[in-house]
C-alpha cells in the first residue's frame, strides 16, 4: 500500500544520495529542495517554499532543533544519509517535530528523539490530514513517535522503522509509541518496537489494519500495556510478527486487544495468523494472546505460542 508519491521518492533515493555528495551545499543551508537546488538554513523555510506544490527536502547529516508545519502540498522529508539527520527536542505548535496537514507526506531515514510537551503527547510526527508514509525512521526517548488526528480518507504506511523507549516518563507524562486516531487505514511492516516506558506499543482507532512482519519486544519494557490495541475494533490482518511479553508491565493480561472500548468498527473476519509469541525470562503470570471484547468471529490460526500464553479469551 505504498502511495505513488512515496514510491517516486523511494525510486529517487540513489539520485538523492549522489546529489547530496556532489552539491557542495554549505553546512549553513542543510535543507535542500531537490527539484530546484535551493538551500535553506531552516526546515520551515524549505517547507514554506514548496507551499501547496510538490517537492523533496533533502536533509544533510546533523543534529537539529528545527521543526516544521506542512499546511498543504505533497512533501517528502528525506535524509541525505539514513540515520544521520537527527531532530532533537524540536517541537512545533506544542505538538511534534513535523506537524503534517497537507495532501501527502513522506518521511525517510530521519531520527526523532526527546519529543516532550506538557500534555504528554509530544511526537516526532503529528499527522492531522492527508496520506503519510514513513520508511527507515527511528523514534526514541520520547512520549510518542507518531500521533494522528482524524482523516477517514487518509492512509498511514510505516515500514522498516524503529520505536524505542517511548511512552510515560518519570514526570508521569506520556502516551503510546504509536497512536492512530480515526484514519482510514494503517499499515505497518518490518518494524521494531522495544523498551517501552508506558502505554501501548501500537494503538489504532482506524477501521482497517495491516501489521506484518514486525517485532514487539517488551522484555525490557516498563509500565507498558498492550502490544497492539484496537480499541474500537478493526478488520485486516496481523501476521508474521514476533511478540515477547515482558515482566515490567502495567497490564500483564493481554498482548493483542480487540474492541476494548466503545466504538462501532466491525471486527468480524480480522485475521491474526502466523505470529510467534513468548514471555521473557522471569515472567510468572499467565497472559492471553488475543483478548476480544467485540463478540464477533475473528480468524485466529497458525500462531506459535510459548508457555504461559493462552491463545484467545472472550472478554
Amino acid at each position: 500500500m505504498i502511495l505513488p508519491f512515496a514510491r517516486l521518492v523511494l525510486a529517487l533515493a540513489p539520485t538523492l544520495l549522489l546529489a547530496g555528495a556532489a552539491s557542495g551545499q554549505p553546512a549553513s543551508r542543510p535543507f535542500t529542495i531537490v527539484e530546484t537546488g535551493q538551500g535553506f538554513a531552516h526546515l520551515a523555510d524549505a517547507v514554506a517554499a514548496i507551499g501547496d506544490g510538490e517537492g523533496t527536502i533533502r536533509i544533510a547529516p546533523g543534529r537539529y532543533r528545527d521543526c516544521a508545519v506542512q499546511e498543504g502540498g505533497r512533501i517528502a522529508f528525506v535524509a541525505e544519509t539514513r540515520g544521520t539527520a537527527v531532530f532533537d527536542a524540536a517541537i512545533c505548535e506544542d505538538k511534534a517535530t513535523l506537524v503534517l496537514r497537507g495532501r501527502a507526506s513522506h518521511v525517510d531515514g530521519l531520527v526523532f528523539t526527546h519529543m516532550r510537551v506538557e500534555d504528554g503527547n509530544g511526537a516526532g510526527i503529528r499527522i492531522e490530514q492527508g496520506d503519510l508514509t514513513v520508511a527507515y525512521a527511528r523514534f526514541e526517548d520520547a512520549q510518542c513517535a507518531i500521533l494522528s488526528a482524524a482523516d477517514p480518507d487518509g492512509t498511514i504506511d510505516i515500514d522498516h522503522s524503529t520505536f524505542s523507549r517511548l511512552g510515560k516518563h518519570p514526570d508521569g507524562s506520556g502516551a503510546h509509541s504509536i497512536y492512530i486516531g480515526h484514519y482510514g487505514a494503517i499499515r505497518i511492516t518490518n518494524s521494531r518496537f522495544e523498551r517501552g516506558t508506558g502505554g501501548h506499543y501500537l494503538k489504532s482507532r482506524a477501521p482497517r489494519i495491516e501489521a506484518l512482519n514486525n517485532s514487539f519486544d517488551d522484555s525490557r519494557g516498563q509500565d507498558t500495556n498492550y502490544m497492539i490495541d484496537l480499541p474500537e475494533g478493526s478488520v485486516g490482518r496481523i501476521a508474521g510478527n514476533t511478540f515477547v511479553q515482558g515482566t515490567g508491565k502495567e497490564n500483564y493480561g493481554t498482548l493483542i486487544a480487540v474492541h476494548a472500548e466503545a466504538g462501532d468498527h466491525p471486527s468480524a473476519g480480522l485475521i491474526i495468523e502466523d505470529n510467534v509469541a513468548s514471555v521473557a525470562p522471569g515472567f510468572q503470570w499467565t497472559t492471553v494472546f488475543v483478548g476480544d471484547w467485540s463478540g464477533e468471529a475473528l480468524v485466529i490460526r497458525n500462531n506459535r505460542l510459548g508457555p504461559r500464553i493462552t491463545e484467545f479469551a472472550r472478554r
